[in-house]
């Protein structure tokens, strides 16, 4: 009992804290709750509850940036992202666990140099192109449990800011979530527990993203850089210590 107690206040402790940072710089949520969610459940129960946590965060940006939001990119990047991410998941669940944690690991510390790879260019994307991103995040997304930080510099490089772009892009992925979702529950791997769990988390996640927004304009960017950057470094290291 006094396990399980400890287990529900250091996973609501991080909810709230993941949604607090998640909501103000469009993501991080995930990837901060990734190591105790993979402690505690393994790597593939994890990966449903994060994907049910992704969805209560999304929700809570969509509604404090209704108004920004380019529903035209959504609907572009969603129709292609959704089948790619029932092909994603259909991959992930033939994998070996210790395999997922490594490659979970490997990805949120990789990241760090391709992000900064992609913002040196100076990408501009048109609307035709968000379907090819939507595809390919898609079905990463299928396989690992978050993949917010890539999918940043697209919908940047597409044109979209600050309230813009966290709308957005948390519309365009909450067809991915909700794919994800339906295609774990299909295969057995996201049964009453996981929802319950997911959605317990998620409460906390809503509360810690109500607080974000007054903070999105004031924040500086070398700042939301490196601390984004800081946040995918110490996950993908606390993620490759556990599969070792």
């Amino acid at each position: 009992m006094s396990d399980l107690i400890l287990q529900a206040a250091v996973l609501g402790s991080l909810g709230l804290g993941a949604g607090v940072l998640g909501g103000v710089i469009g993501f991080g949520t995930t990837i901060i709750l990734m190591p105790a969610l993979v402690y505690f459940y393994g790597p593939i129960q994890a990966i449903p509850v994060i994907a049910l946590v992704a969805t209560v965060a999304n929700l809570s940006r969509i509604f404090l940036w209704w108004n920004v939001i380019q529903w035209r990119a959504c609907f572009v990047y969603s129709l292609a992202a959704i089948p790619f991410t029932v092909l994603g998941v259909n991959t992930l669940v033939q994998l070996d666990e210790r395999l997922i944690e490594i490659t979970l690991g490997i990805f949120l510390i990789l990241l760090i140099p391709i992000r900064r790879w992609m913002r040196n260019k100076n990408f501009y994307l048109k609307l035709w192109q968000m379907a090819l991103v939507g595809a390919g995040i898609g079905y990463l997304t299928g396989i690992v449990a978050t993949t917010g930080a890539i999918n940043t510099p697209f919908f940047l490089a597409y044109g979209l800011s600050k309230g813009a772009f966290l709308g957005t892009e948390a519309a365009s992925t909450l067809s991915i979530l909700f794919t994800k979702g339906i295609t774990f529950h299909q295969l057995g791997f996201l049964n009453t527990t996981a929802i319950i769990q997911g959605l317990l988390i998620g409460s906390c996640v809503l509360v810690g993203s109500i607080f974000s927004k007054k903070i999105v304009l004031a924040l500086p960017e070398k700042k939301f850089l490196l601390l984004m950057e800081l946040v995918m470094l110490i996950s993908g290291l606390s993620i490759l210590a556990m599969s070792f």
